[in-house]
């Protein structure tokens, strides 16, 4: 160990000892942790922080249009509108499949993986 690791490892046993871990949220239920075993060990930190941040892969952000153009359609009354939505949700198929194509996606493993997964959480 090294001594950074001896000092943190001090310091946690201080803080335990003094009962400053007592009233955090979630003491006492068990930890949910996320499955990120398909990226590689060098990229997790950095994909775990942009998830924390709100950040989508553009693919997801497009598909989420989709979902929202799709339920906008289904829900319009205007003939006129929803030619106009029609159209945009045609871009955004076309903007998607070219996503999925240009970073191969569909031949990873991950990829037919999650896939089903991916399309039941959006209701495609």
């Amino acid at each position: 160990m090294s001594i950074i690791d001896i000092l943190a490892d001090e310091k946690i046993k201080q803080g335990m000892k003094d009962g400053a871990f007592d009233d955090l949220p979630g003491r006492g239920k068990p930890q949910k942790f996320e499955d990120l075993s398909s990226v590689p060990e060098d990229l997790r930190a950095g994909y775990h922080m942009l998830k924390n941040a709100g950040y989508l892969p553009e693919e997801l952000q497009v598909k989420k249009e989709i979902v929202s153009l799709t339920d906008l359609i289904r829900c319009c009354t205007d003939e006129d509108e929803r030619i106009r939505l029609n159209g945009e949700l045609k871009i955004k198929k076309l903007r998607f499949n070219q996503l999925v194509e240009k970073r191969s996606i569909q031949k990873t493993r991950t990829y037919r993986k999650y896939r089903d997964r991916i399309f039941n959480k959006f209701h495609m």
